[in-house]
């Protein structure tokens, strides 16, 4: 019997407590995909389409959700029934389908990401600085579990190309983006940020090590 003075580890009460908020996580992806007529995984193929400056092909879609690719084909099938992706010519090989968002899935998208999730509501009722910490440790989590290959490469900051830690020594925003040329702080780390675009390995790795340093 666990006690007050014989816990599990802590570090297994952190993966319950991540377990519990999931909870509530999946809760409200239902809840907000049936508002459209959507299953979960269908409403996150179209937040993903609505981001990138290009279709993406089944594949990538299912690599970027964890999904298997016979899902990903199913859940595109049912989307483009419903009129809200369409497919294209992939670049660079005609012979390949590419998937696209339309504006019947843009309007759905931005319908269901008006309303707030329970998640969300709870994070926002911490304190700032409490926040920010709570944002880091994701960051770490995240980052480990991409390399134990748990879950593919986010589109997250420490992943991308375009990020430069701590290039502003002692400032208030000491990290810079050369996507967007502009100096930004640790409660503005992207999490899932659209104009990612993933570093190779070693720069990864490297830029992880600065970050880190810094």
């Amino acid at each position: 019997m666990e006690t007050p003075t014989d816990p599990t580890p802590i570090s297994h009460r952190i993966s319950e407590g991540l377990s519990r908020v999931a909870m509530a996580i999946r809760s409200d992806e239902w809840t907000k995909a049936e508002a459209t007529g959507l299953k979960p995984t269908q409403l996150a193929i179209l937040d993903y389409l609505v981001g990138r400056k290009e279709a993406a092909r089944v594949k990538e879609i299912a690599a970027h959700l964890g999904v298997s690719q016979p899902t990903a084909t199913d859940s595109v099938a049912a989307l483009e029934r419903k009129g809200f992706v369409e497919k294209t010519s992939a670049a660079g090989d005609k012979r390949a389908a590419a998937i696209g968002i339309t504006s019947a899935g843009r309007d759905a998208l931005q319908a269901v990401g008006a309303v707030e999730d329970a998640a969300t509501a709870a994070a926002r009722t911490l304190p700032a600085q409490e926040q920010q910490d709570l944002l880091m440790s994701l960051v770490k989590i995240i980052r480990h579990l991409q390399e134990a290959d748990a879950i593919p490469i986010q589109r997250m900051c420490a992943t991308c190309r375009y990020f430069r830690p701590y290039q502003h020594k002692g400032a208030a925003k000491p990290h810079h983006c050369d996507f967007v040329n502009a100096a930004f702080g640790q409660s503005e780390f992207r999490i899932d940020c659209r104009d990612h675009e993933t570093a190779d390995p070693a720069t990864r790795a490297a830029t992880w090590d600065a970050f880190q340093e810094g």
